[in-house]
């Protein structure tokens, strides 16, 4: 195994966790004062305190992890692909994009920096499927165009 697939490895195994909130064993995949970083420039040092921010904005999330890319070295891994969950108002949505870089050292992760579209969606607004765009709602015929 390279470098570079031990690294998209520690990070697929980190972002499966979260999204299934095992924070303990996502939690084992970071270095100690590791940092992320996530849209707006907020800054977490704790998987807790990322959980706790979200449910401020929605019931559940998870993504679909269509990519990974990153330095043949192992050092740095792009994960890339689309968002999906139910906001604070019980509306389901899917196909948000998303992009995380994560920074690696000694196969843990020391900085995540997330990117995403939540916010120019408005799929955290909608109260309704009614108000969502088409392109925000789960199934086939739902996803950026």
């Amino acid at each position: 195994m390279s470098a570079l697939e031990a690294a998209v490895a520690v990070v697929e195994d980190f972002l499966a966790h979260v999204g299934a909130g095992r924070l303990e064993q996502a939690g084992a995949h970071l270095a100690p004062g590791a940092v992320m970083v996530f849209p707006g420039g907020v800054v977490h040092r704790d998987l807790e305190s990322v959980l706790a921010d979200g449910r401020r904005r929605y019931r559940s999330v998870d993504k679909h992890r269509d990519a990974y890319d990153g330095a043949g070295d192992g050092g740095h891994v792009l994960s890339t692909g689309r968002l999906f969950g139910v906001n604070l108002h019980g509306v389901a949505f899917d196909h948000v994009r998303y992009a995380d870089h994560f920074h690696l050292s000694g196969g843990l992760i020391t900085r995540q920096r997330v990117w995403n579209d939540l916010a120019v969606t408005g799929v955290l607004l909608a109260r309704s499927a009614d108000d969502l765009d088409p392109r925000w709602r789960p199934g086939p015929e739902g996803g950026p165009r």
